[in-house]
């Protein structure tokens, strides 16, 4: 019975090793894995840490918006100044928003202008003045408003006949110019654009609550919007787009990205199935793979003598050598080349210099001196074995 006891007893302990083994080679196995899946739990739980509790968010220029890129702050100097100000989010709230002639629509946010609503907008604003603030790329090519955008920290004067901006200034983070443009010139356009019924305005952080306070920027602000005793201040939607109107990242991107990718793919299928044609099947061998010594020292020169590397080849011998000989005159293991020199002079009777010269580095110029070298070495180990 105890027998039987100390059997089941050895086979749970041995099989305790198989399971750790096993669990060891499950996590060697998936260690990119595991590795890739602990960085995006991290990266999630440092991002909801990090994400503000409470508050509401703004977009930038928003005028509700107490934030540095808000323009909140523009917003209160108007309505003190008497300017009627209705903040409208939705095409279908301009639809129902009064909007006459004394009425100014500023458009903030219009990356999110589609055709369609582009279109609406300029029907509902017909009679008044119509506002664009720093229109993206695909706005403006939608709306034939040539831009060149440039960053730039210096101050833009007027310099134009209007005389709302006689001697005004305004300085940003950064501008767009307009080919169009007749106020504010900056890089061959100007900051303020007229274009066909509209006003283009591309200088938004100067109405931002960090930047109004740069230049003449709070009274070039007041005057743009400030004009009329009302003002409504758009900000388009997404969600008032038509279903073929939504910009994906794909559809800002140039014509020519999605061939050139196609051909791109293909170079690499093709590269791909070019290097293995080439180096053939896998070979399969057992490992470990035992080479002969022999064979390692024939591959070695070979490899020397195709680099033409003969200074190489010389420290490799001599050091050799000199292993060899430290051994048979029972030196230490770390003796130094001139320990060795001494010992080998000792032995054979040679002179210090002969003996150093063979030992210590030399240059080679061709393979008759390596040749002759390894012959000079051979002698030298063979009298010291038979002095």
């Amino acid at each position: 019975m105890s027998t039987t006891t100390d059997e089941v007893s050895t086979g749970s302990t041995t099989g305790r090793p198989g399971s750790t083994t096993g669990s060891a080679g499950w996590f060697r196995r998936h260690r990119p894995l595991l590795a890739v899946t602990l960085a995006f739990v991290v990266a999630v739980t440092l991002a909801y840490i990090a994400t503000p509790k409470g508050g509401e968010s703004f977009a930038p220029y928003d005028p509700e918006s107490p934030d540095p890129d808000g323009t909140r702050a523009l917003v209160r100097v108007l309505e003190d100044h008497g300017v009627e100000i209705d903040v409208v989010r939705s095409a279908k709230r301009l639809e129902s928003a009064e909007i006459g002639q004394d009425t100014t629509v500023f458009v903030t946010g219009t990356d999110a202008l589609g055709k369609n609503t582009a279109t609406r907008l300029r029907d509902r604003t017909d009679d008044a003045d119509l506002i664009l603030s720093d229109p993206p790329p695909y706005v403006s090519a939608m709306l034939d408003i040539p831009y060149a955008l440039s960053q730039t920290p210096e101050t833009i004067e007027a310099d134009c006949d209007d005389p709302r901006w006689e001697g005004l200034s305004i300085q940003a983070d950064a501008v767009t110019a307009y080919d169009a443009g007749s106020c504010f010139p900056h890089e061959g356009g100007a900051v303020l654009a007229p274009a066909d019924g509209l006003t283009v305005w591309g200088a938004p952080q100067v109405l931002t609550n960090d930047q109004i306070l740069r230049a003449d920027n709070a009274a070039v602000a007041l005057r743009l919007l400030g004009g009329n005793d009302r003002l409504v201040w758009y900000i388009p939607s997404f969600d008032d787009l038509a279903p073929d109107e939504t910009h994906s990242a794909g559809s800002l991107l140039p014509d020519w990205i999605r061939p050139a990718l196609w051909i791109l793919l293909l170079a690499v299928v093709a590269f791909a199935l070019a290097r293995g044609r080439r180096l053939g099947p896998l070979a399969v061998e057992p490992l470990p793979v035992h080479v002969r010594a022999a064979e390692t020292t024939r591959s070695l020169g070979r490899l020397y003598r195709r680099s033409g590397d003969r200074a190489h080849a010389a420290t490799t011998l001599r050091h050799a050598a000199r292993a060899r000989l430290a051994r048979r005159l029972r030196l230490d293991r770390d003796a130094s080349t001139e320990a060795v020199v001494r010992a080998v002079v000792h032995r054979t009777g040679r002179s210090d210099l002969e003996v150093s010269a063979l030992l210590t580095d030399s240059p080679m110029k061709n393979d008759q001196d390596l040749i002759t070298l390894a012959n000079a070495l051979a002698a030298l180990e063979e009298e010291v074995r038979h002095p």
